[in-house]
């Protein structure tokens, strides 16, 4: 099993955590992209999208983090993170489907400001993290996890840029549920911390 990554991606973290989190053996490649070498023709032929992470595993190349997330709970026989009632299985897509939209253009986006150069209005993008935020805070109010009584990759795929949210100028301060939560995380067995970014490598 390979997984092409680059750790400052807080997508190819998911995958990372998530692989640890089950104790599979795998083998890191990290895909060099501030020279380019994710939109070259070999890993192109991987991801045609020309992004990390990309997983390998035998012959089948599984790209887009929340999917490895839900490949490698099934490769693993693991219900407990992906559940395989309906109820369930739905109350986790719901948060894949976050980790996708909000996420993604809250806290992520504000992240890709600081640390890429990104051309997005920080004002907009932390606004929309802080709404994330207030409601994640909410839904961790009375409970651990996010789905049910114990981590699912729901709670792997909503981790990596809450965590990171502050190096794109988003205070978590407000939100001790929210921290809370990402504590339980890293407190699990097998749990490997998303890098911070160094001091002056952002772009």
């Amino acid at each position: 099993m390979k997984l092409y990554h680059h750790p400052l991606s807080g997508h190819a973290h998911r995958a990372c955590l998530m692989v640890s989190l089950l104790g599979l053996p795998h083998e890191l490649v990290e895909v060099d992209l501030k020279s380019g070498a994710h939109k070259l023709p070999d890993f192109l032929k991987l991801n045609p999208f020309g992004q990390v992470p990309v997983l390998e595993d035998d012959g089948v190349v599984v790209a887009d983090s929340n999917a490895i997330l839900v490949y490698l709970a099934k490769k693993a026989d693991r219900a407990d993170w992906l559940p395989e009632d309906a109820e369930g299985a739905a109350a986790v897509q719901r948060w894949l489907s976050v980790a996708a939209g909000e996420v993604a253009y809250g806290p992520a986006a504000a992240r890709l400001i600081t640390v890429f150069g990104a051309k997005f209005n920080p004002e907009e993008v932390i606004g929309r993290a802080h709404t994330l935020l207030g409601r994640l805070e909410s839904h961790l109010a009375d409970r651990q996890w996010l789905v049910g009584n114990g981590p699912t990759i729901a709670d792997v795929a909503i981790y990596s840029y809450v965590a990171r949210a502050p190096e794109g100028n988003v205070d978590l301060s407000a939100y001790p549920a929210v921290d809370a939560f990402l504590r339980r995380i890293e407190a699990l067995p097998g749990f490997v911390s998303f890098v911070q970014t160094p001091a002056g490598l952002a772009a």
